[in-house]
C-alpha cells in the first residue's frame, strides 16, 4: 500500500472516530423525554415531579454537568466500592453523596490531564517511537488525578478523626460531669455539644438532630458507633446507648474512657518518638558534631602548621 492510500485509510478512520464521538457526546447532552415532557404536566393531578439534575449551583444542570454527571457514573462503575467511599466521607465529615465526590473525581483528573497535554505541548514528541509515551502519560495523569481524590479523601478521614481523637477527653469529662449532677444522658449531651466546638461535638450535634427527628436515642447512638473508624469513639457510643436503654451508671465508664485515651495519647507519643530516634539523630551526626569536630581540631592543625613552617 502506498504512503497515500495510508494516509486516506488513518484520515477515514480518524474521521470516523470523531464522527462517532461527537455522535455520543450529542446522545449524552440531549434532554430526556422525561425532562421534555414533565413541565408541560405539573399541573394534572398526580402528575411526576420534574427531575432536576443536581448540580452546584442549583437549578437545571446545563450540558456541562451534565456530561460530567455521566462522566462520574462511568467512574462509579469502573472504580465501585461506593459503601467504601461513604463510609470514608461519613468518617471525614463531608456533607456530600458518593455522586459528587465522583464529579470530583473527575474534575481533578480532567486537571491533571491539562497539566500533562500543556507538557506535552510544550515537548512535542520528535518521532513516531515518543508518541506511545507520550499517549501513556496523558492516561497516567488522568487516572493519578482520579485516583488523587480518592487519595485525598482517605487523609481528610484520617485527619478528622485524630482531632476527634484529640477532643473525646474533654467531651467525655464535660459529659461525665453533666450526668453526675444529675443531667440525662441526652440533657448531657446538649449541654455539651452546645458548650463544645470542634470535629466530635460536630458529630454529637448531628446524633441530637437525629434524636429530635424521632430516631430512637440507643438506635441513633449505634448508628454513631457503627459510622465512626475509631474504635474507642464507638465504644464510647455503644456506652451511653448501654445507659440510655438499661439505666446503668454512666460517669465513671465515662471518666475510665476520658482517661484511658489520654493514656493511651501518652503512649503513642513514645512510641512515635522511639521510632523517629534515628531521624532525630540526624541533625546531632550530620550538623553539631561535624560542627564541634572542627572547632575542636581546627585551631590545632594550624598550630602544627605554624610550628611546622
Amino acid at each position: 500500500m502506498t504512503p497515500a492510500w495510508t494516509g486516506a485509510l488513518l484520515g477515514l478512520l480518524a474521521g470516523l472516530g470523531l464522527w462517532l464521538a461527537a455522535a455520543r457526546l450529542r446522545a449524552i447532552l440531549r434532554p430526556s423525554l422525561t425532562a421534555r415532557i414533565v413541565p408541560y404536566l405539573r399541573d394534572l393531578p398526580g402528575a411526576p415531579a420534574a427531575p432536576m439534575a443536581a448540580s452546584p449551583g442549583g437549578g437545571d444542570a446545563g450540558p456541562m454537568a451534565r456530561l460530567l454527571q455521566h462522566a462520574a457514573a462511568t467512574v462509579d462503575e469502573v472504580l465501585g466500592g461506593a459503601t467504601s467511599v461513604q463510609r470514608r466521607l461519613d468518617r471525614a465529615g463531608l456533607r456530600m453523596s458518593v455522586q459528587e465526590l465522583r464529579v470530583q473525581q473527575v474534575q481533578w483528573g480532567l486537571v491533571a490531564l491539562g497539566l500533562a497535554a500543556a507538557w506535552t505541548i510544550l515537548q512535542p514528541p520528535r518521532g513516531p517511537a515518543q508518541v506511545v509515551p507520550s499517549v501513556l502519560v496523558l492516561a497516567a495523569a488522568l487516572v493519578g488525578g482520579l485516583l488523587a481524590r480518592d487519595w485525598w479523601l482517605t487523609q481528610q478521614a484520617t485527619a478528622r478523626e485524630r482531632r476527634v481523637l484529640a477532643e473525646f477527653p474533654t467531651i467525655a469529662e464535660l459529659l461525665a460531669l453533666a450526668v453526675a449532677a444529675g443531667e440525662s444522658p441526652v440533657g448531657a449531651l446538649e449541654r455539651a455539644t452546645r458548650r463544645g466546638s470542634g470535629a466530635m461535638a460536630e458529630d454529637l450535634r448531628q446524633v441530637l438532630a437525629e434524636i429530635r427527628t424521632g430516631r430512637p436515642v440507643a438506635a441513633a447512638f449505634d448508628r454513631y458507633a457503627s459510622r465512626t473508624g475509631l474504635p474507642t469513639v464507638a465504644r464510647f457510643a455503644q456506652a451511653l446507648a448501654v445507659a440510655v436503654e438499661r439505666g446503668t451508671p454512666l460517669a465513671e465508664v465515662l471518666h475510665a474512657q476520658a482517661a484511658d485515651v489520654r493514656e493511651a495519647g501518652r503512649r503513642e507519643l513514645i512510641e512515635s518518638a522511639a521510632r523517629k530516634e534515628v531521624l532525630m539523630m540526624i541533625p546531632v551526626v550530620f550538623l553539631v558534631l561535624p560542627t564541634v569536630v572542627v572547632f575542636a581540631f581546627y585551631p590545632g592543625l594550624v598550630g602544627l602548621r605554624l610550628t611546622a613552617t
